[in-house]
């Protein structure tokens, strides 16, 4: 029996786990790969040469425009040649990238591995793969567990970049990197479940023709806004503290010890930040941790600005307000793309999410060597503060959406006859407020109000 298509109908079954945790860990020890030099690289800018601070940023961020261009292509070829063909030839990419990173003297190498490391933009990839080994009732989980591994990635970088250091030198960070490549590899082949069939699914796949439609949607467009501008502040931020924590008096190898509590911190701070936006305040959590990261600019440029020496303490307290901030939108964005998404367009919606992130990552390291290199670090803070201010300004008109879900529906034979009075018939549903047959497919996607909605006044036929 195939333990994915099998009819139990509760919980995750033994394949869909296995598809679950296999492909998070791909996904973590991969972005793992290209976050773990984001907290440390600027420090060695001198172990290169030709170097400046704008080419050191560049080779921060270039595999943000990489990766923002091609998560789409990369997309549409695992339709055509197999999910995991695509998967093995995106880390098998990213490991040459690191290669030839971990063995360049000069700066512009780095810069040519990183760009290689973007090209692997396999993202949309494994959620379509993900997608494919799950049934449509368990989809959204299998989701949530590849989203908090990307999290999870993410914060482990933050300490194990600096933590590393005592061991390795930055072109060891490169091996380390490409060696997590290289373990995607065989995860994918030997623990990820082979799919019985490959298909385009709109809850994950991007679509063109539907990523245009939904560009000219306000409130999409400010959660993309927002994606963009949270990560060109981190790649910005993460050029500069470290230089600061070193004239503050700590080595890179003992920077982790300053990343390690403060994010324990603001996960403490963050989780009533997300219950009270969840419940009644959505907006306004958003406002608040704009205006939070804006104050954190003033508190990491303050002792520059007066003259003063850097402050362990006052940069411990920056930080940690930043960790604060940034993981709580980190948290909240995904899913108000999710919920504000139409039916049938999540995976477009999203394709446009990611690639404003990866482009955000892209132009917050280039644009911040360039500024630091022509007014230094004060420039970097003053105009990532008033970066803020602006993108306050553009959320003021940000409405709450309800709490909304996509359901996808398989269609049987009968209904697939009478599209028509079938539609009418899920229209009339209560909770139901949009409805999209997608014929191609086989199924309806159901855009309901989860407060409204039952799940148990339909049941879903097996597709025919």
């Amino acid at each position: 029996m195939d333990p994915i298509n099998s009819t139990s109908p509760t919980g995750l079954l033994s394949g869909e786990r296995r598809a679950a945790w296999s492909l998070s860990l791909i996904y973590m020890v991969r972005m793992l790969g290209l976050f773990i030099i984001l907290p440390v690289f600027s420090l060695f800018g001198d172990h290169y040469t030709q170097s400046t601070p704008f080419l050191i940023g560049l080779a921060i961020g270039i595999y943000g425009l990489l990766q923002a261009s091609l998560q789409i292509p990369f997309g549409m070829l695992g339709d055509r040649i197999g999910r995991k063909r695509v998967i093995t030839i995106g880390l098998t990419l990213m490991a040459i990238g690191s290669v030839v990173a971990a063995m360049s003297d000069s700066v512009y190498g780095v810069i040519l591995g990183r760009a290689l490391q973007g090209t692997g933009a396999i993202a949309s990839t494994l959620m379509a793969l993900a997608a494919d080994l799950t049934r449509d009732e368990q989809r959204t989980k299998v989701m949530a567990s590849l989203g908090a591994s990307i999290g999870f990635a993410f914060i482990l970088s933050l300490v194990l970049g600096p933590f590393l250091l005592g061991w390795f030198s930055i072109d060891g960070l490169f091996w380390i990197t490409a060696a997590s490549a290289v373990m995607g590899i065989a995860i994918l082949h030997t623990l990820v479940p082979n799919p019985l069939r490959c298909q385009y699914s709109a809850d994950t796949g991007a679509n063109v023709a539907t990523m245009k439609r939904l560009l000219g949607n306000r409130q999409l467009q400010r959660l993309s806004l927002s994606i963009f501008m949270l990560h060109l502040l981190i790649t910005a931020v993460f050029f500069v503290v470290p230089l600061q924590l070193r004239d503050a008096g700590i080595n890179s190898d003992r920077q982790w010890l300053i990343y390690l509590p403060a994010v324990v911190i603001a996960i403490g701070v963050m989780v009533p930040l997300i219950i009270w936006g969840e419940r009644k305040a959505m907006r306004a959590v958003l406002l608040l941790c704009v205006a939070g990261l804006a104050l954190t600019q003033v508190l990491f440029a303050g002792p520059d600005a007066l003259g003063f020496g850097q402050s362990v303490l006052l940069l411990f307290l920056a930080i940690t307000c930043f960790f604060s901030f940034m993981n709580t939108l980190e948290a909240l964005l995904p899913s108000l793309v999710s919920r504000l998404a139409p039916a049938a367009a999540k995976g477009s919606a999203m394709g446009i999410y990611s690639s404003s992130q990866f482009f955000g990552a892209f132009v917050g390291g280039a644009g911040a060597g360039w500024l630091y290199g022509a007014v230094g670090p004060i420039g970097v803070f003053a105009a990532m503060g008033a970066l803020c201010i602006v993108w306050g300004l553009l959320l003021l008109g940000f409405t709450q959406p309800k709490k909304m879900a996509t359901h996808r529906r398989a269609l049987s034979s009968d209904e697939k006859t009478r599209i028509s009075e079938f539609t009418k018939e899920l229209e009339a549903m209560i909770g139901v407020e949009e409805v999209v047959i997608a014929l191609d497919e086989g199924v309806a996607y159901l855009k309901v109000d989860k407060l409204l909605f039952k799940d148990d006044l339909y049941e879903s036929p097996s597709p025919s």
